[in-house]
C-alpha cells in the first residue's frame, strides 16, 4: 500500500511539472521564438543599407556591420523553429 502511494505521489508531482514546463513554453519560449523569427527577416533590411550607403570603410561601419550579422546569425538559429499554426 505505501508503495502504490509512493508511485502516485511522483506519477502526480510529474504531471505537474510537465503541466509547468508547458506554461513555460507557452509563455516565454514561444514568443521568444516567433520574435526571433520576424527579427531574422527584418535584419538583412538594417544592414544592406549600411553596406550599400557607407560601405564598410571605417572601423565603427565594419563593426556595426558583424554586430548586425552574428545578430541575425542568432536570430535564425533561436527562430528556427518558429512556426504559425
Amino acid at each position: 500500500m505505501a508503495t502504490r502511494l509512493t508511485d502516485l505521489t511522483t506519477t502526480a508531482s510529474e504531471s505537474e511539472s510537465k503541466s509547468a514546463l508547458g506554461s513555460v513554453r507557452a509563455t516565454v519560449v514561444t514568443p521568444v521564438t516567433a520574435v526571433a523569427f520576424w527579427a531574422a527577416i527584418a535584419l538583412p533590411f538594417l544592414y544592406l543599407p549600411l553596406l550599400f550607403l557607407t560601405g564598410l570603410s571605417s572601423q565603427s561601419t565594419a563593426t556595426a556591420f558583424l554586430a548586425l550579422l552574428g545578430l541575425n546569425v542568432v536570430a535564425l538559429l533561436v527562430g528556427h523553429p518558429y512556426y504559425r499554426g
